[in-house]
């Protein structure tokens, strides 16, 4: 019996030390990495604790999105008028998708952070905004089946190197039971920017310029899909994919993003 106690305690001593060692080796790893390539600051550059975090500054002045809210796109109100109250626009013409939520306001404040992400290869927030997007659209993420980024054309996808829409796809896929299919959408035409445009330019600037892959159209018959991107304007770009993968056999499209702009007119 003493013999049995003594191995279990051994046993015991050499687990607790092989994980403390483990531990200690992540420790010493991570000092030696914020040592030669500090952590900095998703929006400003300022060091911070962690990496893929904001300052306490930015954070400060990110606006995130909460209720009240348009319960179809996701436009805030300054008024609470109801859960199940719609803006103007949507109720005037309802958008092919059935709701969309973005995680904060594009602003001053938050406009760095996308374009750090989007142009200037800053991916290390890829894991912080994939759960920001996994509690801003818990709603509609509960009921997805497929997750499916917004395309960017060949050439600007070779450009680029990344599309930021398919990497958020993919790191929310680990936040629930919806898959991640980056290829089912294609950008089939390539688009200018529209920066510039307003809404109805928007509009025929992305009409026809995406289609599903004809290997993937199987898979979307019958599918809940919600679309990520990491900007939504004006809604063009959105509602054509929504159009795209409706007609191609989808049962509902929902929208999820990163950042979300006033509307423009």
């Amino acid at each position: 019996m003493h013999v049995v106690f003594l191995r279990v305690i051994i046993i015991g001593n050499v687990i607790l030390f092989y994980l403390l060692d483990r531990v200690m080796l992540r420790w010493v790893g991570r000092f030696v990495i914020d040592a030669l390539l500090p952590p900095l600051c998703l929006c400003c550059n300022d060091q911070v604790s962690e990496p893929g975090t904001l300052c306490p500054g930015c954070w400060s002045e990110v606006v995130f999105l909460a209720p009240p809210f348009c319960r179809v796109c996701g436009l805030p109100f300054e008024f609470d008028p109801g859960p199940e109250s719609q803006c103007g626009e949507c109720l005037r013409q309802p958008p092919r998708f059935g709701r969309a939520r973005a995680v904060f306001r594009y602003d001053d404040a938050s406009r760095a952070l996308i374009l750090r992400f989007k142009h200037g290869d800053r991916l290390e927030g890829v894991p912080a905004f994939a759960r920001w997007m996994a509690r801003a659209g818990a709603e509609v993420l509960a009921e997805a089946d497929l997750l499916v980024p917004v395309p960017l054309h060949r050439w600007r996808l070779l450009a680029r190197r990344y599309n930021q829409a398919a990497l958020l796809a993919m790191a929310l896929a680990g936040h629930g039971g919806a898959v991640a299919v980056p290829d089912l959408l294609i950008r089939s035409r390539r688009t200018p920017p529209q920066g510039h445009l307003n809404r109805s330019g928007r509009q025929a600037n992305v009409a026809g310029a995406f289609q599903v892959a004809g290997r993937r159209r199987a898979a979307l018959a019958g599918k809940r899909v919600v679309l990520i991107d990491d900007m939504m304007t004006s809604g063009a770009t959105v509602e054509e994919c929504a159009k795209v993968l409706l007609k191609a056999g989808a049962a509902k499209v929902d929208v999820l993003t990163l950042g979300r702009a006033i509307r423009i007119e």
